[in-house]
């Protein structure tokens, strides 16, 4: 095929008859594949990575273990588990949608409560392309819940494919080669929006550098003392006073409403393995309550590293104080 040329049009005089032509893609008149050169390219794999670990992180508790973005979310199955984790929206709908009739419906009304809130003007994905485990439909749409939902997720940068644009008509197929971006290079994972957090220094792209301006560190401790005045607590000292991860499982308690048992944790710990313990509780309890932290281990948080206490703070922020 000759890139931006013409195929001659009569081996689809016979469409109808051929199985493997896709009806609904001929009468739609354009489809995009994705270049075997770019399903390659290391940055896509990471990107594939990074949102498979996200979906299976978000739905441990509901024990879903998606294998592959390609092949497991097809059937609305998944993309349901996730639109109630993260918007609280529960839809009355089979859980195993065995038909592909049945799929289809389901992806419909998932997809309608997903776009509500995802709020693109131009969605690069919709229900067919899903169900067909359309690859760039289906990364467009995990980039867009990611961002949406958890932008304190580091999803990998400027990553982009080389897709293959077939326009079909009754004269042939016309093609063209384009680039499609998954991420953007000059977008921040952390900051996908600006808010009194988000008053930050345009001269950096580093997350971590924007996180540690003095702005936002007193944005967060304002945000940490105005929820621990009710038991008394008051913090001067982000990087400090939560190394031993007692004032976070008390923040954490706080803003989600329960208690944690003291038997849980070392209330006065007295050594580096009671401060791992109190702050891997913590990050556990996190992930439990969908707000994944990416990056940052317990270890982080003991040894006063500000970017990693901050990140913590923040993904607490951008639920309960954004």
């Amino acid at each position: 095929m000759d890139r931006g040329g013409a195929m001659e049009a009569d081996p689809f005089h016979n469409a109808k008859e051929d199985e493997h032509m896709d009806a609904q893609t001929f009468k739609a008149g354009k489809m995009k594949m994705i270049q075997p050169d770019s399903l390659k390219d290391p940055k896509l794999d990471k990107l594939k990575e990074v949102l498979l670990g996200w979906i299976n992180e978000s739905l441990k508790a509901e024990h879903i273990v998606v294998q592959s973005v390609e092949e497991d979310l097809y059937d609305g199955l998944v993309l349901h588990h996730l639109l109630a984790r993260f918007a609280g929206v529960h839809l009355t709908l089979e859980e195993m949608a065995l038909t592909a009739s049945a799929q289809i419906r389901k992806l419909e009304a998932v997809l309608e409560e997903l776009e509500k809130r995802l709020e693109q003007q131009d969605t690069k994905w919709d229900v067919s392309l899903i169900h067909k485990k359309d690859l760039l439909a289906t990364l467009h749409l995990l980039v867009a819940m990611v961002t949406r939902f958890q932008p304190e997720v580091e999803l990998p940068s400027n990553v982009k494919v080389q897709v293959v644009v077939l326009e079909v008509s009754r004269t042939g197929i016309q093609s063209d080669v384009q680039t499609e971006v998954l991420t953007e290079d000059s977008s921040s994972p952390l900051f996908p929006r600006r808010d009194n957090a988000q008053e930050v220094s345009d001269t950096t792209d580093d997350p971590m550098e924007q996180l540690m301006d003095m702005e936002v560190k007193q944005t967060m401790l304002n945000f940490v003392n105005k929820t621990m005045a009710g038991v008394g607590l008051q913090v001067s000292d982000l990087d400090q006073q939560f190394s031993d991860g007692v004032i976070l499982l008390l923040l954490i308690g706080q803003l989600e409403g329960f208690f944690i048992p003291l038997s849980d944790f070392r209330l006065t710990p007295d050594s580096h393995e009671h401060m791992l313990h109190n702050v891997s509780l913590a990050l556990s309890l996190l992930a439990d309550l969908g707000l994944q932290v990416s990056a940052v281990q317990a270890q982080d948080v003991v040894s006063q590293d500000v970017a990693g206490t901050l990140k913590v703070l923040y993904a607490l922020f951008r639920k309960h104080g954004g």
